[in-house]
């Protein structure tokens, strides 16, 4: 199968700074990737990549077959017309309803009538477990979980061919980090788009992942020593004989205390 995304030889370097070293992998159409790992190995700004809005040092990105690095501006906003994007907190605009939250990218992007968007909008609405309650409110008058649901309406407003999610869990519960596995997985199955999920969360790994990608901080790597730990499946991780992979997937922190002791 053709892949949706490809990422060559990625090297990110801000000053001297090497947050991403030789990254290569490719996503396949409608797979559902996660990318873990601690803080600092570079997840965000790996994300941040695949859809241009970071230039890699090195290497490059290609959305099916065409290099991102090489699009300007204008050919870059016509590609990412393919993409949604779910904000670590949502980032829904606080200044705008609800409903002027869910349009903007129609409006931006389409020519369509008020009637069509509308539906659209209330169609995904519902399917995130929202009703048109909603509409008139503004974000700060929304909980946490709500937002969420609106923020993963508004990526999909456009039927992306992928949807990028930066941390989607944080900050929830774990009855609302349920609600929102659940929504991404149901989202993925029902409208058949590819998901790159960025999270620290296995409970989100277990249950949405196909595949998973585990990067480690490249300050913490050996000289030739490859950032990318684990590229496999969801369900083969927890079996890994390597410390650093086992000691994040079940949150055990004791060799890491004694190293600090040791500084």
């Amino acid at each position: 199968m053709t892949s949706l995304l490809k990422v060559e030889d990625l090297t990110v370097t801000f000053n001297t700074q090497n947050v991403l070293r030789n990254i290569s992998f490719e996503i396949s159409p409608g797979e559902r990737l996660a990318i873990i790992g601690e803080s600092g190995c570079g997840k965000t700004v790996l994300l941040k990549n695949l859809i241009g809005l970071i230039q890699p040092t090195r290497g490059r990105v290609l959305f099916e077959g065409t290099e991102l690095g090489k699009l300007d501006e204008a050919e870059l906003a016509r590609i990412r017309i393919n993409y949604g994007f779910v904000f670590q907190m949502a980032a829904l605009f606080d200044s705008m309803t609800i409903e002027e939250n869910l349009l903007f990218p129609m409006l931006q992007h389409t020519k369509q009538s008020r009637q069509t968007m509308m539906t659209t909008v209330l169609k995904l609405l519902d399917e995130v477990g929202l009703s048109s309650n909603v509409l008139s409110k503004r974000p700060a008058e929304l909980s946490g979980g709500m937002r969420k649901r609106v923020g993963i309406a508004r990526a999909l407003v456009l039927q992306p061919k992928i949807v990028l999610y930066d941390e989607p869990t944080t900050g929830l519960d774990p009855i609302m980090t349920d609600v929102i596995n659940r929504l991404m997985a149901k989202m993925a199955k029902n409208y058949a788009i590819t998901s790159v999920i960025v999270t620290h969360d296995m409970t989100t790994v277990r249950n949405v992942a196909d595949r998973v990608i585990m990067l480690y901080p490249t300050s913490r790597l050996k000289r030739n020593e490859p950032q990318i730990l684990f590229n496999g499946p969801a369900s083969e991780i927890e079996k890994s004989a390597d410390r650093r992979i086992h000691d994040f997937v079940f949150g055990d922190g004791s060799s890491r205390l004694n190293e600090r002791a040791l500084d």
